[in-house]
């Protein structure tokens, strides 16, 4: 069996592992051949292939980014009859019995209508926002937490020297989990997520207390955060699958903190892409390790259709469609968890 691989949507830490642990496990336990699609999407329209073997993926275990490139291309742009049939052709073409497509909510989305046209097709799910509802988490999001605390850390050192207030804006369009979890982490003093409206009253009242007891304040805010009352968006073309371009959520912030303490100094640091580059963490390459293996277990079995997915300690394969149906966004209990607690 010929499979193919493809990356898609935004890059994150702990692809490289995937595609490593279903090369390795699929060649070692099952004698398949290894295909991979550059640029996602893309290189399955285009037959832009790179052949894959044990020793070219061994040592990508640590390896940030994907060794595939990725894209945003969108196979269904023109209509979902005409990429079924694209893809299908383009599949053929090359050999390929059966794909692992590797990617979020856009990605697994064309798989999932892929695979309601008869095509071979698993997945497994991959994003920072950690925000796909048929998995307990994505590889990845450890990774960018753990990279916007540290930034966070050395932040905070930064403005108690200055008695700033210190604005760290944070990846997450829809889904608070990376605003949450780093604000817990680094002793954030507000929080600002998508989830919950935004009072900016409170907000600044809270500033003025920590600077008053000698402290540096810290905000942390999601890029998807409504600082204003809408979501930040950028001077952007939208993207192959609709999407806008958000950006500038931690500046709104800063202006509007401006307008009710002027005499407050504050700095302001989008983390953007830093959070998404670099060296998975240990977390993460196990998590996409497993991830890869369990996927390339059900091409095997010809368990089309599904994903690998963490349930609980557990990896198991469920429905595609369980991936990419509801948005996974940060109940209301763990918003209540620190709601009303004074850091």
């Amino acid at each position: 069996m010929r499979v193919g691989i493809l990356t898609g949507g935004g890059d994150c830490p702990g692809l490289n592992a995937v595609i490593r642990a279903a090369v390795v496990a699929g060649t070692q336990r099952h004698g398949m051949e290894f295909l991979g699609f550059r640029d996602g999407w893309r290189g399955v329209l285009d037959r832009d292939v790179v052949d894959l073997d044990e020793a070219g993926v061994r040592s990508l275990l640590d390896v940030g980014g994907t060794l595939l490139g990725s894209s945003r291309t969108n196979p269904f742009k023109d209509s979902v009859e005409h990429g079924v049939a694209e893809v299908r052709s383009a599949l053929a073409d090359v050999g390929v019995d059966a794909l692992l497509a590797i990617g979020g909510e856009d990605t697994l989305g064309v798989a999932t209508r892929l695979t309601a046209a008869g095509v071979a097709v698993v997945g497994a799910p991959k994003t920072i926002d950690n925000d796909l509802s048929g998995t307990d988490s994505t590889f990845g999001f450890d990774t960018a937490v753990q990279t916007a605390v540290e930034c966070c850390d050395r932040l905070v050192t930064t403005g108690a020297s200055h008695h700033r207030a210190m604005i760290v804006e944070v990846m997450g369009r829809h889904a608070g989990w990376i605003a949450l979890h780093t604000g817990l982490a680094a002793g954030a003093h507000v929080t600002l997520l998508p989830e919950v409206p935004v009072d900016l009253d409170a907000v600044a009242a809270t500033v003025e207390r920590v600077l008053a007891e000698g402290r540096a304040p810290l905000l942390v805010v999601s890029e998807g955060a409504a600082v204003a009352g809408a979501d930040a968006v950028r001077d952007a073309p939208l993207d192959a699958f609709g999407h806008v371009q958000l950006g500038g959520a931690g500046e709104q912030l800063e202006r509007e903190l401006a307008t009710r303490l002027p005499k407050v100094s504050t700095r302001v640091t989008v983390l953007g892409h830093l959070v998404r580059g670099g060296s998975p963490t240990a977390a993460d390459r196990i998590l996409a390790t497993r991830f890869g293996l369990s996927a390339i277990e059900a091409i095997a079995r010809g368990e089309f259709g599904t994903m690998a997915a963490l349930r609980g300690s557990a990896v198991v394969q469920v429905p595609l469609a369980e991936g990419t149906d509801v948005l996974r966004t940060v109940p209301a209990e763990r918003i209540a968890e620190t709601a009303d607690l004074r850091w």
